[in-house]
């Protein structure tokens, strides 16, 4: 059952992680409510890694490296919870 609410809490962070990005696209939508919301959530996760990955030609790859190790992570502690 731990698993199982911990795999859902997973997603729903990558759910949030995806309209962060895509979100970040759209300036009109930066100001939302539902953008403000998702970024107090996400950025300090993805502000991690931006500290050390800098733009490369304008472009941030920062998410692409926080979605690998979101994915780690998740792989590593449902691995661990199936154990238990």
């Amino acid at each position: 059952m731990i698993a199982y609410i911990v795999h859902w809490a997973f997603k729903i962070y990558f759910i949030l992680l995806i309209v962060r990005i895509i979100g970040s696209w759209v300036p009109q939508f930066q100001q939302s409510k539902i953008m403000k919301f998702v970024s107090f959530y996400t950025d300090p996760y993805l502000n991690l890694f931006r500290r050390f990955i800098p733009p490369i030609g304008g472009i941030d790859f920062s998410p692409l490296v926080a979605f690998i190790v979101l994915q780690g992570l998740q792989t590593l502690i449902l691995g661990l919870l199936s154990s238990l």
